[in-house]
């Protein structure tokens, strides 16, 4: 099965120099990174070693491709979330749908995520 990770777990690692424990984590599962959490984790990458790190993330894991479908599907994704009174930012919504698109589980620390599998059905590692 893959596994989508989002930034609130991706940046952890990188800030800490750990992607080794970051592959111990995921294991032998296949990784894609949605494309909007490689912009935050480079965003959030201050230093030159983090940039590194990230950029040899980037060499050995594919970022989801993500075609006009997948986008209309995020934004039918936020219109029923928002018709359960449940508010989520493109940047989550484009997450969350990653994971679904891949039939993948999701690996975050958001508790947002959490709310949004009450209403789809996203896997949460």
């Amino acid at each position: 099965m893959a596994v989508v990770v989002d930034s609130s777990i991706l940046i952890d690692y990188v800030s800490s120099g750990g992607l080794d424990e970051f592959h111990a984590m995921i294991g032998d599962e296949p990784l894609f990174l949605p494309p909007l959490v490689v912009s935050e984790v480079f965003s959030g990458a201050d230093d030159l070693r983090a940039r590194a790190l990230v950029g040899e993330l980037l060499q050995d894991t594919p970022v989801h491709r993500t075609p006009l479908a997948h986008w209309i599907d995020l934004g039918t994704l936020r219109r029923n979330l928002r018709r359960h009174g449940l508010n989520v930012t493109l940047p989550d919504a484009h997450v969350a749908q990653c994971a679904l698109d891949l039939n993948a589980t999701l690996l975050t620390r958001d508790a947002v995520f959490g709310r949004i599998a009450e209403h789809v059905p996203l896997r949460l590692g």
